[in-house]
């Protein structure tokens, strides 16, 4: 079946739904799936060469949030759980994927334990207000 005509090249259909006036470009599957696997090669090792140095810097970035909440007020841990806790309620009520909502609890559990943490050290007394 033949269509309208171009003034560079037929646009005649073949029973395949390739045209008639493209070229293949010769190259095998096997040739494609080489061409891929090397790509994925290339940036696995680009990943494995990067690794620890990434691994080194989320340790130390670790360690700096937990020094930070060590050393930070019971204030500022309890409004800072609580913050995140909202966070997550509201990714949850809006209907957020569970992941989402999983890493926004991760701040509030962590301020929390800390919290925790204190409160055990002073020999399980809670603080008391006088009055």
């Amino acid at each position: 079946m033949t269509t309208a005509k171009s003034a560079d090249r037929p646009t005649t259909e073949t029973g395949t739904g390739e045209r008639a006036g493209q070229e293949n470009s010769g190259t095998s599957p096997r040739e494609v799936v080489g061409g891929v696997a090397s790509g994925v090669r290339g940036a696995a090792e680009t990943v494995a060469a990067r690794l620890p140095d990434a691994a080194a810097t989320t340790r130390a970035a670790v360690d700096e949030a937990a020094r930070r909440m060590e050393t930070g007020s019971d204030e500022m841990l309890t409004a800072g759980a609580s913050l995140s806790l909202g966070l997550a309620l509201g990714l949850l009520i809006g209907g957020a994927n569970r992941i989402l909502v999983a890493l926004a609890l991760i701040p509030a559990a962590a301020m929390g334990m800390t919290l925790l943490d204190r409160n055990t050290r002073q020999g399980g007394r809670a603080r008391r207000l006088p009055g």
